[in-house]
């Protein structure tokens, strides 16, 4: 199933943004500090943000546009998700707002553009 999530953007390049906003956070977690805290959270904010790629791949392999939303709903959680950790990362002063701000907003064009794929897919069906 051809679907993208993007007008400007085909699969493969959203596969591949998706996989470079997993490495940066994989960075921000490596960088956080070694406490208790930063430790939970971090296991947190890996988990869902490594999640948006590998939930998009199987998106795009889904079998029927009822499928494709389902997986995008997954896909939209764990993004919206990781912009919650990253919130409380700056909000806990375990790392600086503006070392996040770019990996913030890229979250959230991420989330934009999941979201507008979400609803072309739901009004194509």
């Amino acid at each position: 199933m051809k679907l993208t999530c993007a007008a400007s953007m085909n699969a493969d390049e959203f596969k591949n943004r998706t996989k470079s906003f997993a490495i940066r956070v994989i960075r921000l977690v490596e960088a956080l500090p070694k406490n208790q805290t930063a430790k939970v959270i971090g296991n947190q904010m890996l988990r869902c943000g490594t999640s948006v790629g590998a939930n998009y791949r199987s998106a795009c392999r889904a079998k029927s546009p009822t499928d494709f939303v389902a997986k995008m709903a997954i896909v939209e959680e764990e993004c919206d998700e990781s912009i919650y950790w990253m919130e409380l990362i700056v909000e806990a002063g375990l790392v600086d707002q503006k070392r996040l701000l770019d990996l913030k907003n890229e979250a959230n064009e991420i989330l934009s553009m999941v979201v507008a794929s979400i609803g072309t897919a739901r009004s194509r069906k």
